[in-house]
């Protein structure tokens, strides 16, 4: 599959699943969840996508930019999972109706709604393409365990290189990560409450990965010039993403 080409036939869902199981989808199913997308939006650097509570009747797809689901306990906001572009960002909310936490964004992102109507129109007619998007939120249960158990085991240090690990990975996989490492708009603070820190931790455990060769943060940026050596130092196996690995789908259909 060349990605490229599939973006521009199908600019608003092309990176769906993409690096999993796009692979599996026919040509009249990728056709069906473009037309899906009723309509797009913009969002700006922290705005809330989602709020907890707030009653849904459509889901959104991230096209482009960088989502957080964030939840807010004793003054603090803890971020417990992020999305990339080609992510359904709140799929739950067609059987859920009502969200635990909130969405929000880190930096501009460009969005895809689709309808809970139109969903369950299509769980009636194309079965597979229900069972694609089942998978999806499925995938995002996976990487909630992979986080639990991480933030258990790792020091600080460790933890962000789990972080970069799986952004670097899950960037790849659509088509936006680089040799050398990506882009993102996460700040240090972002970053502080995605390993369950603060943000002055969070600033010497970017030192020490810097000082250690490991990762370096600057300004948006986060270069990686030896990928085993920081997988390695974060217990990072990509396994979890169903990309790669002993659980790789791209060589199996659905």
């Amino acid at each position: 599959m060349d990605l490229a080409k599939e973006i521009a036939r199908f600019p608003n869902t092309g990176r769906f699943l993409a690096g999993r199981l796009r692979h599996d989808m026919s040509e009249a199913e990728k056709e069906e969840l473009e037309r899906l997308v009723e309509q797009t939006s913009t969002a700006g650097d922290g705005d809330r996508i989602v709020e907890r509570g707030e009653q849904c009747d459509r889901s959104t797809l991230l096209i482009e930019g960088f989502v957080v689901r964030t939840i807010e306990n004793d003054g603090r906001r803890y971020a417990v999972s992020f999305h990339v572009p080609g992510d359904f960002v709140d799929l739950h909310c067609f059987a859920l109706k009502r969200l635990d936490h909130n969405l929000d964004c880190i930096g501009p992102a460009r969005f895809g709604h689709v309808s809970h109507a139109a969903i369950l129109d299509i769980m009636q007619r194309r079965p597979h393409l229900a069972r694609l998007l089942w998978f999806q939120t499925l995938l995002d249960a996976a990487m909630h365990r992979e986080w639990i158990m991480k933030l258990e085991q790792l020091t600080a240090p460790r933890r962000i290189a789990h972080v970069f690990a799986e952004i670097w990975r899950r960037l790849e996989m659509v088509g936006l990560g680089y040799a050398d490492g990506f882009d993102t708009p996460l700040r240090q603070t972002d970053i502080a409450q995605m390993c369950g820190t603060t943000a002055i931790h969070a600033n010497r455990a970017l030192a020490e990965l810097r000082s250690k060769g490991i990762a370096d943060f600057q300004r948006g940026e986060v270069r990686i010039r030896d990928r085993d050596k920081l997988e390695d130092y974060a217990d990072f196996s990509a396994d979890y993403l169903y990309g790669d690995g002993a659980l790789a789908l791209r060589t199996i259909a659905a």
